[in-house]
């Protein structure tokens, strides 16, 4: 199983927590209340995308990739 790392943007937020954005990952964005959450909560959102790439039989952009993979995975 290849294992790919995906870097991450915390943008603190002036009312409190954390905006997590993934670059390589267009539109992957999600929340948390504190650090520790903010980081759990991206990789989760990370996963989540690649599966739905994954489902929907679209391309997947490794960090660093100018060209997509495509996945032949299973659930």
């Amino acid at each position: 199983m290849n294992v790919l790392n995906y870097r991450i943007l915390l943008r603190e937020e002036p009312e409190g927590g954390y905006t997590v954005t993934v670059p390589t990952l267009p539109g992957c964005v999600t929340y948390g209340a504190d650090l520790n959450e903010a980081i759990v909560m991206g990789k989760e959102a990370i996963e989540l995308y690649i599966e739905s790439l994954s489902a929907h039989g679209e391309p997947i952009f490794a960090p660093g990739d100018q060209t997509p993979r495509h996945c032949a995975c299973s659930s």
